[in-house]
């Protein structure tokens, strides 16, 4: 009798057990989405600024 073959299949090694919530190209975070980045860059440096003056003031 051939005892490899007893038992049921192995799972995959490298399948994931579930799909993440926020996982590329889902609705969540679509891909393509760069902008909203250099938005925040723009903010930041925005922000750095004002600070950089308000520090200057007094």
């Amino acid at each position: 009798m051939d005892y490899s073959k007893s038992g049921g299949a192995r799972p995959d090694k490298n399948n994931p057990r579930h799909s993440e919530h926020n996982a590329k190209g889902s609705a969540k975070n679509p891909y393509g989405k760069g902008a909203a980045k250099d938005d925040l860059i723009a903010r930041m440096k925005a922000a750095a600024e004002a600070r950089k003056a308000a520090a200057e003031k007094p």
